[in-house]
């Protein structure tokens, strides 16, 4: 009931006057007293019986029976007036004849407001489409990360160790956040972010062997760590920490396995190029030329020919990389490696697309202006990881 309808003037529909006698302390009834008080008194009005159109009510009500109960799931006793009703209402009262009753129909100006019609609404103006990013914001965000791994890359390789593992912390700090808020799920953020640093040195020094070994001693840890909590919950949380161990700092791992040859910086930068450079096919071609969603359901803003973007775009970065960055690469090895890191850089970022939506976010984190998050951006470069590593290793060898 919409508070200012209590104590509005009388208007058309009022039915006149009570004939319960006199309130104390006032005149005596009479149509004298009625017709002098009749203005003077404010009645209760009347409550529409059918909820205006447009109103809060739920749309699948339907319309309420004639002085029946308010809400659907209260009864009113037949011999009871309802409070709502005024004495003029009650059938066993058939006095003032001079008033003649209105019946309550929805339509009544005073029980429903006019809906504005289409033609009083303004036509929406045609909208731009829109690349659906702060491209300044991204571009210098993007330089300048640019710059420090490059620099970290060539310096010392220990640096760009550090970064990486800067990176994963970050990154398992915003997924967890982002569980606890949304899935009240609590992931042991301790054991994840000093196994996952864990994860990547080993990784560095002591290669697949030292990688797989500090994974299980993660995975571990956030079991003995979460049984200092109430036994509720417990097996969502440490289903969550081991996820969160496997897909961020594991997979990280790959990077520092890369960085380990002889031209290991090398390699790492023609990961990072290939990824990037297949993220930005992907967005020019698909913002461009993009009609044919890829997944609905998951992402909509990906299309099939943003894909065929991503390909075409990695596919002859790789060829370039492999040919004149990678010691021992042919040109015919870079195909295949682009176009496996366009593969697995959309598979990448439609599962971490699967995640926010299961989670109801758009983005994991506001760390990087016109990114999102560090979980934003390693989206790709994650699952990219392993899969350049290893044909690294099969065309030309570990060393």
């Amino acid at each position: 009931m919409n508070d200012s309808s209590w104590g509005a003037p009388p208007q058309a529909g009022y039915w006149g006057p009570s004939d319960q006698g006199p309130v104390q302390g006032d005149a005596p009834a009479g149509p004298a007293y009625d017709a002098h008080h009749a203005q003077q008194t404010r009645p209760m009005p009347i409550v529409p019986d059918v909820p205006a159109h447009g109103g809060d009510q739920d749309d699948d009500r339907g319309a309420a029976r004639t002085g029946g109960p308010l809400f659907r799931d209260e009864t009113t006793p037949p011999s009871t007036p309802s409070p709502f009703q005024t004495s003029s209402q009650h059938p066993q009262h058939p006095q003032h004849p001079q008033h003649p009753q209105h019946p309550q129909h929805p339509l009544h100006p005073l029980n429903q407001q006019e809906p504005m019609t289409s033609a009083a609404q303004p036509a929406p103006a045609p909208q731009k489409k829109s690349a659906g990013r702060d491209l300044g914001a991204a571009i210098g965000v993007g330089v300048g990360l640019g710059v420090v791994i490059v620099a970290s890359l060539f310096v010392v390789k220990a640096v760009f160790v550090g970064v990486i593992t800067v990176a994963v912390v970050v990154g398992l700090w915003e997924l967890t956040s982002r569980l606890a808020e949304r899935k009240a799920i609590k992931a042991p953020l301790v054991p994840l972010a000093l196994g996952g640093a864990a994860m990547v040195v080993a990784g560095y020094v002591r290669g697949p062997e030292g990688a797989w070994v500090a994974m299980a001693l993660t995975a571990l840890a956030v079991l003995v760590w979460r049984m200092t909590e109430p036994p509720e919950g417990y097996l969502k949380d440490v289903t969550a920490g081991v996820f969160a161990a496997f897909y961020i700092p594991f997979l990280a791992t790959f990077v520092a396995m890369m960085l380990t040859a002889d031209d290991g910086a090398w390699r790492v930068l023609t990961f990072l190029l290939l990824a990037v450079v297949s993220d930005t096919g992907a967005y020019a071609v698909g913002w461009r030329f993009g009609t044919h969603k890829l997944a609905p359901r998951i992402s909509p803003g990906k299309t099939r020919e943003g894909l065929l973007g991503a390909v075409a775009f990695a596919m002859v970065a790789g060829a370039l990389c492999m040919q004149f960055l990678i010691d021992d690469g042919t040109w015919w090895q870079g195909l295949i490696v682009g176009f496996a890191v366009a593969a697995s850089a959309t598979l990448g970022d439609l599962g971490e697309s699967m995640i926010k939506r299961d989670l109801g976010i758009k983005d994991m984190g506001t760390l990087l202006p016109g990114h999102g998050g560090i979980m934003d951006r390693l989206d790709s470069l994650l699952p990219t990881a392993p899969v350049v590593w290893l044909l690294l290793v099969l065309f030309v060898g570990s060393g």
